[in-house]
């Protein structure tokens, strides 16, 4: 019998407001240690606003409410008096459009290794090159660590950006439709990195493509209206859909 992988995220009624806009509402949901998650739904539905609420970035936002506990790892990070920027080297963020740093190739990736290790230059060294190996970039610019990285590709910019989060040796990627500003080549080497990286992290996706997250995902949570509707592995979300809002999203009636 296969064991269950631990729950690497959980909330517990979790509700969110913004200007007394209610968006996310009593969301109780388990996310699944080392599997890639997709978080699916139509526009609007709040999608984007529960992945940033796993690594606290919603409160830097103004007149925002948040109740309810957010566990990770057994803890919940919602408490007073933890090191929030600790929760979040947990988990790094793949945004939309990439956002590389104004500085060179190497400095983008070094640049959280310096905050959060004391590293020696040969250490440092070793340790870009290992989180460019592991997005498969290290051959493309190996030669040009020193150039701006604003003049990679904007695939290869969203590769550094995951380079970057990855170099502070998180435990969770979370990724807002991070292959949506990309060209369908550049998009397919970023879903196989995904694919590859779920072995050691647990990887959450915010996808806006159905296909997408039919094509990638372990296990699937259905948005609605602030709602989760449904959520489970994906074999059965996708084939056994039990709300009537799923089925109309899966049959294109809403999207």
């Amino acid at each position: 019998m296969t064991k269950a992988p631990a729950n690497q995220i959980e909330t517990k009624t979790l509700n969110v407001s913004f200007h007394s806009n209610q968006v996310l509402k009593n969301i109780d949901i388990k996310i699944p240690a080392k599997q890639l998650t997709a978080i699916i739904g139509p526009s609007g539905c709040g999608k984007t606003t529960l992945l940033k609420s796993f690594n606290r970035l919603l409160e830097i936002q103004d007149d925002v409410k948040i109740t309810g506990e957010l566990i990770v790892d057994g803890t919940d990070i919602m408490k007073p008096g933890l090191d929030v920027p600790d929760i979040r080297k947990k988990m790094g963020l793949i945004s939309q459009k990439p956002y590389p740093l104004p500085m060179s190739i190497f400095e983008n990736v070094a640049y959280g290794l310096r905050i959060h290790h004391d590293k020696k230059a040969k250490a440092l060294e070793a340790a870009v090159q290992q989180s460019l190996q592991e997005v498969g970039l290290w051959n493309e610019v190996k030669h040009r660590l020193h150039d701006p990285a604003s003049r990679l590709s904007v695939g290869q910019q969203q590769r550094l950006c995951l380079a970057r989060a990855l170099a502070v040796q998180p435990e969770v990627i979370l990724c807002d439709e991070p292959t949506s500003a990309l060209d369908p080549v550049a998009a397919q080497q970023v879903e196989k990195l995904l694919l590859k990286l779920k072995k050691d992290y647990t990887v959450v996706l915010v996808t806006h493509t159905l296909r997408q997250a039919k094509r990638v995902a372990d296990y699937v949570i259905f948005l609605y209206f602030g709602r989760v509707l449904e959520q489970g592995p994906a074999n059965e979300v996708f084939t056994n859909p039990k709300s009537a809002e799923m089925k109309a999203y899966l049959s294109g009636e809403i999207s």
